[in-house]
Formats: structure tokens, sequence, C-alpha cells
């Protein structure tokens, strides 16, 4: 409907509906197809499985127990890694190339569907045993619970004396400074709609949800300094992951992110423009 109405007829849209008014059928394909919003990575499995033509999980899903040695050997040939424990704890060490995004967090497997490749097996990263049922669970209803090759509980890993990768933090404040001295580069990983209305004026946006499909268009070097913000720090991190994984030498997540920003009263543009300092 594009009445705005609740309730309608068929007649109605007959004869008011925009879609219902062509004859042609290549028209009416070009119109329903005309500015769709962008597509999950994820999409075409989903569509597979609400075809038939890929299993769906009908039974409780599990993943086995990988060793530390395992996850190492598949991470080295190629596999991802998706993290899924609290960004905080991410971000002082996992495991290099890793993808964060916390289980806990209200659109876990929206956000994995939109991250994570489609098509690509990978290891899951736990707190806990438990927490990783729990975690395929949530993964298979976006179909990608059969993409779990198996799961790593964090402290194997660290037990063993395994590297860590790390992601700098920075405050508002420090990251303030650091845009008055130097040619740090600003990633807002927030939607258009929110980067719209209130942005740091040399920030560059990429909603966090399609930076995997455009990271090759970003305007830094991958030897630049990037900073990383969103709302408040947490798809911040998962696009820290991102960049890390695509190469960036120098990537910091912002703490706080733009509510942090904006409570401490540093300059913004768009909608609620503040005079900049």
């Amino acid at each position: 409907m594009t009445s705005g109405k609740f309730v309608t007829t068929i007649g109605y849209e007959r004869r008011h509906n925009p879609s219902l008014q062509f004859d042609d059928l290549e028209r009416f394909v070009d119109h329903m197809n005309k500015d769709l919003p962008p597509r999950p990575a994820n999409m075409s499995n989903i569509v597979a499985i609400n075809q038939g033509r890929r299993p769906l999980t009908m039974e409780w899903p599990t993943a086995a127990a990988l060793t530390s040695e395992t996850t190492a050997n598949l991470v080295r040939s190629g596999y991802l890694a998706l993290d899924t424990r609290p960004y905080s704890e991410y971000a002082k060490g996992h495991v290099a190339g890793a993808y964060n995004i916390q289980v806990d967090s209200g659109q876990f497997e929206q956000s994995v569907g939109w991250i994570m490749p489609p098509d690509e097996p990978f290891v899951v990263v736990v707190d806990s045993p438990s927490a990783a049922q729990w975690v395929v669970h949530k993964l298979a209803f976006v179909g990608l619970d059969g993409r779990v090759v198996g799961y790593l509980p964090m402290a194997e890993w660290q037990a063993e004396g395994r590297p860590l990768a790390r992601v700098s933090q920075i405050e508002v404040q420090a990251l303030h400074r650091q845009l008055r001295l130097n040619g740090m580069g600003v990633l807002d990983v927030r939607s258009r709609d929110e980067f719209g209305c209130a942005y740091i004026e040399s920030a560059h946006n990429a909603d966090f949800k399609l930076l995997p499909q455009v990271i090759d268009g970003l305007p830094f070097d991958v030897e630049q300094p990037v900073a990383v913000i969103c709302a408040s720090g947490s798809r911040s991190i998962t696009a820290c992951g991102v960049l890390l994984r695509k190469g960036y030498q120098h990537v910091c997540n912002v703490i706080g992110g733009m509510t942090a920003w904006q409570e401490a009263g540093l300059p913004t543009h768009g909608v609620t423009d503040s005079p900049g300092a």
C-alpha cells in the first residue's frame, strides 16, 4: 500500500497503487527493483533456505569444540573467526583477524548476517562452551549455523600463550586534540540518518553493515591512523575488526562514540550543528 491506510481493498489498490498500474512485465520488474535498500551479505543464503535449496536446521543446533592448535591452523589457512565476547574483552586481546559481534547485543544474528561472508565457514570464539551453543542457536535463525566449523573458548587460547591482537582505544577528548594536530582519519560507521543528524567535520560515513562491501573505496591509506566511531562504541569495534583484517595498521576505537563526543561539548556538524572549537 502507498496510501498509508491500515485497511484497504483489492479494488482500491488496483486503481490507485502505482505498483499495480503496469501491463508490461519488464516495466513492473524495473519498478519493483528501483531504489531497493542494500541487501545483507547473507540474504542469498536465507532465500536459498526459503526456497528449499539449502537445509534448515530443525533440531537444536550444536558445534564441536576446537583446540587452540586447530583454530590457529584454520585461521592461518584463511578461515574467519567470529569473536562473540564483550567488545571490551575483544579489544584487550583476540585471535588475529577475528571480527567481533557481541552475542548479547540486541541485533547479534542480524549483524552477523550483514558482516560475515555468506558462503565461508568460520570459527566461533566464546567465553565458555555453554555460550557456544547459545551462539550457534541464534545463528540458526539466519541460516548460518551450518557455516560454523567449531568453537574455541578464548581461555584455552590465552592459557597456551598464543599471540593476541588488540584494538587501541581513544577517548573523545584525545581524538579532538589529535584531529587538530595531525591527519588522523575518522570513519563514522553509523547509519546515514544518524550521521546526518550530528557528525565530526572530517568524518567519512560508511554504515558498519555495509563496510565489507565498500571497504575498498574508503578514502584512507592502510598505513594512516584511523579512528572509528559509532553511537556508543559497539558497532565501531566490529568495524575495527573489518579494517584490521583488511590490512589497516593503525586503527583505534572511539570510547563512548558520538554520545560521549556530544556530552563533552565537542563540535559537530549536521542538524545539531554546534560552533567549532
